[in-house]
This record gives C-alpha cells, sequence and structure tokens, in this order.
C-alpha cells in the first residue's frame, strides 16, 4: 500500500517518471529474484549449521519438561 502511495505522489509530481517506474518495476523483480533465492539457500545452511553446533547441548540438557 505504501508503494502505491508512494507511486501516486510520483505521478502526480513528475509522471514520466513515475510510467518508467512502472515499466522498470517487474524487471528488477526479476533481475533481483535470483539473489533472493541465493539468500535463501544461504539461510537455510546457517541454519543446518547452528543446529549441528547447538545438537550437543540440547543432547546433554535432557528432554524438555513442557
Amino acid at each position: 500500500m505504501v508503494k502505491f502511495l508512494l507511486w501516486c505522489i510520483l505521478l502526480v509530481l513528475c509522471w514520466p517518471l513515475a510510467l518508467l517506474a512502472l515499466l522498470l518495476y517487474p524487471l528488477v523483480w526479476l533481475l533481483l529474484l535470483p539473489f533472493r533465492l541465493i539468500g535463501i539457500a544461504v539461510q537455510g545452511v546457517l541454519e543446518l549449521i547452528r543446529a549441528m553446533i547447538l545438537l550437543p547441548a540440547r543432547v546433554l540438557r535432557g528432554p524438555s519438561r513442557a
């Protein structure tokens, strides 16, 4: 919603720039998609490493009383 309101303000102030932004937004989104996928993969690997490092402490702590 905020992006739409900012675009509307840009449309009032400078309509050619607003139309250019409207046309370029899908292209920028497609260009940034591989970086998002790499970020998700790296986050998963780091969570796996964190779980492996903390596993001995969780095993030594014993069962939880929840």
